[in-house]
This record gives structure tokens, C-alpha cells and sequence, in this order.
């Protein structure tokens, strides 16, 4: 009977891997825990004495659709002087996932394709598919760029929407200015919309992050306080593109979200002061010493952000899920690139942990690479 009532759609809808591998180590003693893609720093200090005094000060009611409009405003205006856009549009979400889950429904319908590069965060597929639309993914291997060439062929008259994620989970890749530009360039033509999930812009190392909403206001940006801020289970995100989009994702937003929390948009208004500099200092050093410690023994293109690396597994293994069962039995866990994309060949290590793990799981990494 129960069968009866579940809607076909969740067919299409997969548990997820990375949660898998949480669950996993809770039922390992002392486990290296390199899989989740957790900031380990805490939320600004600023943010919770301003959680703390809404609470105290009754601001626990809803707050607009759009977000509580100082910090919108807030948002809007150093959106708008930071890509020289002045209509540009922003609302407040409930995380960045609710952002992307907002975008893709409204834009999506029942046929409708969308392109999605490979390797993707794993939310990318499943959101497509609730939707409505078909997946239609754009092989990126070896490096992991971006090739407008690949993109372009990939056009049909049934595309409706182009995701791209820069820096990206789970490569650490971030995409160039001109590859960028030559993809929205060629979005723009054909009628496409281009959705940037740009969680990780506050995380680059090598350089600014370029955004392809520089290239062309129509331009949907999804982004958030998760990985920035330490503030992923506080749930504040926001989304920044035309008008005419955005007032559609906040009538969708009524009858789902409502808002984002009340008391966490005051702390996010907050959280706006913080000096955040020393948590990407201590990122990229972590960046250096996996680079360091990994490139002797794997294949591994480096990445330029984020906190992830994405290694090629040894050759004697037949799958990155047989290496990553591997490396459980040495109390490692890493997520096999099944996870994140069609081929099995490589897997995810997470360097935002503690140094003492991280060397302890960079060591198992170079023993079974040796083995």
C-alpha cells in the first residue's frame, strides 16, 4: 500500500554517497575522516552574539520572503559594486540549496535539459530530476576545465539551463576568465540560462575568483554563509540575477521556505564583519601540503579552491569505490568519484580538518599507494 503513495519522481532521486560515508564513521573507532566537506572552524563570533541578542529581543517571527531587508540590502549593494550591475536583483534562502532548489523549479519544466559538468556536486543531478528535466552531463577529464567546445556541442534546442561550479566541489578546479567567458557567450546566444553555485568563491587561492555573471547579468548566482562563514547548519544563503527571475524564485520561496530563519539572517548581517582571512590563509596552506604530500604518487590536478582534492586512484585498483573500501580497513575515509560523476577513477579527500588528521590520512593515502 505504501508503495502506492510515493511519487514516481523519487525513483530518480538517490540517497546520498557523502552522507553514506558520514554514517560509516559513526561506527568507526577513531576514524580519519577526510570525507565531508565541512568547514572546521567555527561560525564568527559576531554571529552568534547576534543570534543571541535576537533571540532576547523577540525576533523570532517570519521576516519578508525576499530576507530581512537590512541584510539584503547589504547583499545587493556589495553584489551590485563588486560586478558593476546596479539592476541586479538578490534575495536571502534558506541555505544555498535552498537557493538552487528555488532556481531549478522555477525555471525547469518536464523535458527541459540541463547541462551539468562532470565531475558535480551531487545535488546538481537530483534537483534536475525533481524538476522535471533530464541531466545532460559534459565529460571534463583529464584536467577538469571547462571546454566551451564541449559545452557548445552539448546545446540542443531542449536546453534550458547550464550549472556551473566554480570553485568546484569535488575538484578544487576554479574555472578561468576567458573560458568563462566564451561559455556565457555562447549561453547568451543560444537562450540558456547559466546558474553559478558559487558557495566556495570566498575560498581561492591562486588569485580572485572570476564570476561568469561579469560577462552577462542574466546570469543566475547562487551563494551562501555554509562554507564561508562556518556557518553550514545555520542554513543562510542567497541568490543574485535579473529581476523578473528572482521575483519568481521568492513567490516559490512563499509556499516552501516561507524565509530563511529569522534569527540567523540578524546573525548573517553580523557575520558580514568578520575578518575571514586567516581561515583561507590556513585553507591554502592545507591546499599546499596535499599537493605536496600526493603528486609524487598520484595523479592529481591541483586545486585552485575549495577545500577538496581529487585524486586519480593507484592503477592496481579497478574502481575508486574498491579503493575507497580499501582505505576504510584502515580506519580512512575518502568518497569514491561514483559520488560526483559517471566514471569511478578518482575520489574526494576533504582537507578542511585538523593538520594532525590531515597528515594522518595523507600517510595512509601514500601507503596504499606504495603498497
Amino acid at each position: 500500500m505504501v508503495r502506492r503513495w510515493i511519487a514516481s519522481r523519487m525513483s530518480r532521486i538517490e540517497a546520498s554517497g557523502i552522507r553514506k560515508a558520514f554514517e560509516l564513521a559513526q561506527g568507526l573507532a577513531d576514524p580519519i575522516d577526510l570525507s565531508i566537506g565541512l568547514p572546521d572552524f567555527d561560525a564568527p563570533e559576531e554571529a552568534k552574539e547576534a543570534a543571541i541578542r535576537a533571540v532576547r529581543a523577540g525576533h523570532s517571527r517570519y521576516t519578508l520572503t525576499q530576507g530581512l531587508p537590512e541584510l539584503r540590502e547589504r547583499l545587493r549593494e556589495e553584489v551590485r559594486t563588486r560586478l558593476g550591475q546596479p539592476e541586479r536583483e538578490l534575495m536571502v534562502t534558506s541555505g544555498s540549496a535552498g537557493g538552487l532548489t528555488l532556481a531549478l523549479c522555477a525555471t525547469v519544466e518536464p523535458g527541459d535539459e540541463v547541462i551539468i559538468p562532470d565531475p558535480y556536486f551531487v545535488m546538481y543531478v537530483n534537483l534536475v530530476h525533481l524538476a522535471g528535466g533530464t541531466p545532460i552531463f559534459v565529460d571534463t577529464y583529464p584536467d577538469f576545465r571547462l571546454d566551451p567546445d564541449r559545452i557548445q556541442a552539448a546545446l540542443t534546442s531542449r536546453t534550458k539551463c547550464l550549472i556551473l561550479n566554480s570553485p568546484n566541489n569535488p575538484t578544487g578546479v576554479v574555472a578561468g576568465a576567458e573560458e568563462l567567458r566564451a561559455i556565457v557567450d555562447r549561453c547568451r546566444k543560444a537562450g540558456v540560462l547559466v546558474l553559478s553555485d558559487e558557495v566556495y568563491r570566498s575560498f581561492c587561492f591562486d588569485g580572485p575568483c572570476v564570476s561568469p555573471a561579469e560577462f552577462d547579468p542574466n546570469v543566475l548566482v547562487i551563494d551562501g554563509f555554509s562554507k564561508s562563514h562556518g556557518m553550514t547548519g545555520w542554513r543562510l544563503g542567497f541568490a543574485h540575477g535579473p529581476a523578473a527571475l528572482i521575483a519568481e524564485m521568492a513567490k516559490l520561496q512563499q509556499f516552501t521556505f516561507i524565509c530563511a530563519p529569522s534569527l540567523v539572517q540578524h546573525a548573517g548581517l553580523a557575520a558580514l564583519e568578520a575578518d575571514l582571512s586567516a581561515h583561507l590563509a590556513t585553507s591554502k596552506a592545507r591546499r599546499d601540503r596535499v599537493v605536496a604530500a600526493l603528486s609524487h604518487d598520484y595523479e592529481l590536478t591541483p586545486p585552485g579552491g575549495a577545500f577538496y582534492a581529487f585524486p586519480k586512484i593507484p592503477s592496481r585498483f579497478a574502481s575508486a569505490t574498491e579503493f575507497a573500501a580499501e582505505a576504510v580497513r584502515h580506519r580512512l575515509l575518502i568518497i569514491p568519484g561514483s559520488v560526483f560523476s559517471r566514471r569511478d577513477t578518482h575520489f574526494r579527500l576533504s582537507h578542511a580538518v585538523p593538520t594532525e588528521r590531515l597528515e594522518r590520512g595523507l600517510e595512509v593515502l601514500r601507503c596504499l599507494a606504495r603498497a
